[in-house]
């Protein structure tokens, strides 16, 4: 793949949006993209509404659309903003409408749409894979934290001075018996 087929679909690639566990691009993008009005996009997906099952094409929720109107720039309500909430296609539903436009620019566009979903799903397939790698670590470190938290204190029993003993050395004789002795005659 050349440069400038890089950059295409590297900037299609942003365009992908994860809605409903599933990864979409909206109808204004998609359209901008295959060099076609919105308007025109949703007419033919009105005309040929039978070749998008709901796994190809969904319209976004007044919640959904209100949570992306936060975080991309659009119109205000009643400033010439949009009537309907936004169609969401699927990868698959970006490739029919690309059919369904039927126009040079849609059908070479279609394949940078197809590359970009490609390199998302290759990029979420290896970030799942280092989440695992990750975790794997987390629990071989809390492994390793009980054996050096285990030696430190064993070290640290070493190291502390024995207790002391306060027993005296020799022999001393039992608590009870107090017996004296007679001194010894000498004999004269």
């Amino acid at each position: 793949m050349n440069k400038t087929a890089v950059a295409l679909a590297n900037r299609v690639s942003s365009k992908i949006l994860v809605l409903r566990n599933q990864k979409v691009i909206l109808d204004t993008d998609l359209a901008e993209l295959y060099g076609v009005p919105v308007k025109q996009l949703n007419q033919q997906i009105k005309r040929n509404r039978s070749r998008f099952p709901e796994d190809f094409l969904f319209t976004l929720t007044k919640p959904e659309y209100e949570t992306l109107r936060s975080q991309i720039v659009t119109s205000k309500p009643g400033r010439g903003g949009r009537r309907y909430f936004p169609h969401a296609f699927t990868e698959h539903g970006a490739i029919m409408a690309a059919t369904v436009l039927n126009s040079n620019r849609a059908i070479e566009m279609s394949i940078f749409v197809v590359r970009a979903f490609v390199q998302m799903r290759e990029a979420l397939l290896l970030n799942q894979k280092v989440v695992a790698k990750l975790s794997e670590l987390e629990a071989r470190l809390d492994d390793h934290d009980t054996e050096i938290q285990d030696l430190v204190e064993a070290i640290r029993e070493l190291m502390s001075p024995p207790a002391a003993n306060n027993r005296r050395i020799g022999f001393e004789a039992p608590a009870g018996s107090t017996k004296k002795t007679k001194p010894v005659a000498t004999g004269r």
